[in-house]
């Protein structure tokens, strides 16, 4: 094809369907493609849908709280590899924060937030929402720029149906006052024609589940108010009235957004005092909070994570868990059986276990040589050589082994257990709530202590040992390299719970806070286990736990401390409803070990990039999917991207945009 002859065709319509994280990634590898290629195709048009702010999108809107904060580390997150030329588009947000905000017109909080940021503080959302929308604008500009780029047009509309028409896709939206702080339908429905379409959805809503929606509707019956999962920047707190209980089911993270929004987003303040980790607050109340009960499984909020400036330790190392070993025995098997894959169980967890435990012996034994009862050094030797022993695959004889030698040399440290750490009340029964709130702000305190130690505490080097092990499992399964039965029933259903619990905690300010509210009897929590209902007779909710001696706790009020539902089939988006109904996609369906069928959480993709698939198992030739909605063959999706990391690694979202931007510019090429 020559230039002249390009020049009278239609351009190469691009549809990118959201505008947060994902698909700003999405732009910023078109455009990285596109600078590198020597593109001679058809002009490209890029068409971008989004009801929410181009870049931040709903979860990071700019506008929500600064009392709202993220769980990772300046340092960590990114929509961009990290910029390694003054005139890349895109950066890393760590390069944002040392650069003073890459020349953003920065209002003066977000100049003073930035100011005060290092690379181990954990920045407000609404902040990192405006870096968000920095980079979009910058890639959006960039792209417009190019001589291959006929237009970048972003349209804040809700995406409502997408149809196959002969080669292209028909797309019908919805245009909404961005005006307003939550965006609403305004004008007449659009449609749109397009080549080729990427689905950047990101978090969406969901209808409640079987049990939330008995509860919904039994609490509308009952006259009570009742929050089901949203994101904590969209639920209406001022509802919830001063002095009144509120119970929240939940304390992962969506719980520190309640905890924070019903005290200091109420006029509190929390003040430092000298009483050490654990203690260094005391909350001073304003008087317009509400009395929060708390409960979940475990009951017990995440771990905080360790005060260090990296998301995982720079100290922690795998010995034992090499998944590249246990890849080159995959690939030696799949020569005689194309389906092998490993069991999380006997072929990875005894091999990560090895090294959760190590380190946490090995810190043990250099920072509290005193809890030995021989020379520390010759207790790690002899730790080592049980670790080290080969056995059959999947024989637990070395842990036996482990527990003995700890029992008789290090009978005051004690064993880790490391299952154990995800339910740490497991089994155990209070006499009293009262003895119950005491004994959680015990953990709270010493679990503050910990995370102040960094990579000087045991716990902290053994919990960060396992998150590495958590980010080299999530490539193997990205790579479907674990099997269907072994992720539905190891994986999912306890070491997920598990490395959430300890690994993707808040920063350890939320847990100073949550003690400080517990010390002055602003929080309390219900115990493991717990038991929700409706008392009709009071027209009341009520909370119990087996575990925990005393009456039920009644309130008014329930919220479900978490984000909307994450599976396709419980989907409210309009979009992915349609696209299911009209039999264009479908969730990917798993096996057990009995070869029966799992409906998956995630859509049915298949390939590098990850092409839709329909119904009847026909994968679109120019309908690609990124993000979250990837859930069935990723894990972990709504984690960002790690700045500076390998792209098949702890940066696969990047990955994966990239993969499909380079496939977009070859379509366009034809």
């Amino acid at each position: 094809m020559n230039d002249q002859h390009n020049s009278g065709r239609e351009p190469y319509t691009i549809a990118v369907i959201g505008a947060g994280p994902r698909g700003t990634s999405t732009l910023e590898r078109l455009l990285a493609a596109l600078r590198q290629s020597a593109h001679r195709g058809r002009k490209i048009r890029i068409l971008v849908f989004d009801p929410f702010e181009p870049g931040a999108g709903r979860v990071w809107s700019t506008s929500q709280s600064r009392l709202f904060l993220m769980n990772t580390p300046a340092v960590f997150p990114t929509v961009a590899p990290e910029r390694t030329q003054s005139d890349e588009p895109g950066l890393s947000f760590e390069q944002w924060r040392a650069s003073g905000g890459d020349g953003a017109m920065l209002s003066t909080v977000e100049t003073a937030e930035l100011a005060s940021l290092e690379r181990g503080s954990y920045p407000p959302r609404a902040l990192y929402g405006r870096y968000l929308r920095h980079v979009f604008d910058h890639v959006a500009a960039a792209l417009a720029k190019l001589d291959q780029v006929v237009e970048v047009r972003v349209l804040r509309s809700e995406a409502s149906s997408l149809k196959r028409a002969d080669a292209h896709y028909e797309l019908a939206t919805q245009p909404v006052d961005e005006s307003l702080p939550r965006p609403q339908a305004a004008g007449a429905p659009e449609t749109y024609t397009a080549d080729a379409v990427v689905l950047a959805l990101g978090h969406v809503p969901a209808h409640l589940n079987p049990a939330q929606t008995a509860m919904a509707e039994a609490a509308t019956n009952a006259n009570l108010r009742y929050q089901g999962p949203n994101v904590p920047s969209d639920v209406p707190w001022e509802r919830i009235q001063p002095g009144e209980t509120v119970l929240v089911r939940g304390l992962g993270l969506n719980f520190f957004d309640v905890m924070i929004a019903l005290t200091v987003g109420r006029g509190g303040e929390f003040r430092q005092v000298n009483g050490g980790p654990g203690r260094a607050l005391e909350y001073w109340p304003s008087g317009n909070e509400p009395k929060i009960v708390a409960a979940s499984r475990r009951g017990t909020p995440y771990r905080a994570k360790a005060c260090i400036d990296d998301f995982i330790p720079p100290s922690v190392e795998l010995k034992y868990f090499d998944s590249d070993l246990i890849i080159q025995k995959i690939a030696e098997q799949r020569v005689v059986n194309p389906n092998a894959t490993a069991n999380f169980e006997a072929h990875v967890w005894p091999l990560l276990h090895r090294d959760v435990l190590l380190a946490y012996y090995r810190t043990a034994a250099e920072r509290i040589p005193g809890r030995f009862a021989l020379e520390p050094q010759e207790f790690m030797r002899r730790l080592v050589e049980v670790l080290d022993a080969e056995h059959q695959e999947g024989a637990r004889v070395w842990l036996s082994e482990a527990q003995d030698l700890v029992a008789e040399f290090a009978p005051e440290l004690g064993f880790l257990d490391v299952p154990g750490l995800g339910h740490p009340f497991a089994g155990r029964g209070f006499g009293s709530a009262k003895e119950y709130q005491k004994t959680v702000l015990e953990y709270l305190e010493a679990d503050a202590l910990s995370s102040a130690g960094g990579e000087r505490d045991p716990l902290k080097m053994a919990i960060g040992t396992l998150n590495a092990g958590r980010m080299e499992v999530k490539n193997m399964i990205a790579e479907g390299l674990i099997s269907d039965d072994s992720r539905l029933n190891e994986v999912q259903s306890w070491f997920e719970p598990l490395v959430e619990g300890l690994s993707s905690g808040p920063p350890v300010q939320r847990i100073e806070e949550l003690a400080a509210l517990v010390r002055a009897s602003l929080v309390e929590f219900i115990g493991p286990d717990p038991e929700f209902g409706i008392d009709t007779v009071s027209a009341a909710f009520t909370a119990s736990s087996p575990w925990v001696d005393a009456p039920s706790c009644v309130a008014p009020v329930l919220v479900e401390a978490m984000m909307p539902a994450n599976r396709v089939m419980q989907t409210a988006s309009p979009l992915l409803r349609q696209l299911l109904d009209d039999g264009l996609a479908a969730p990917l369906t798993m096996r057990n070990a009995a070869g029966e069928p799992i409906q998956g959480q995630g859509l049915d993709v298949v390939g590098d990039p990850y092409r839709l698939v329909d119904v009847h198992g026909v994968a679109h030739r120019a309908l690609f999917v990124l993000g979250l909605q990837l859930s069935s063959v990723q894990w972990g999706t709504a984690i960002a991207a790690q700045a500076g990391a390998s792209l098949e690694g702890a940066a696969r979202t990047l990955g994966d945009a990239q993969d499909i931007a380079n496939e977009l510019v070859r379509l366009s090429q034809n």
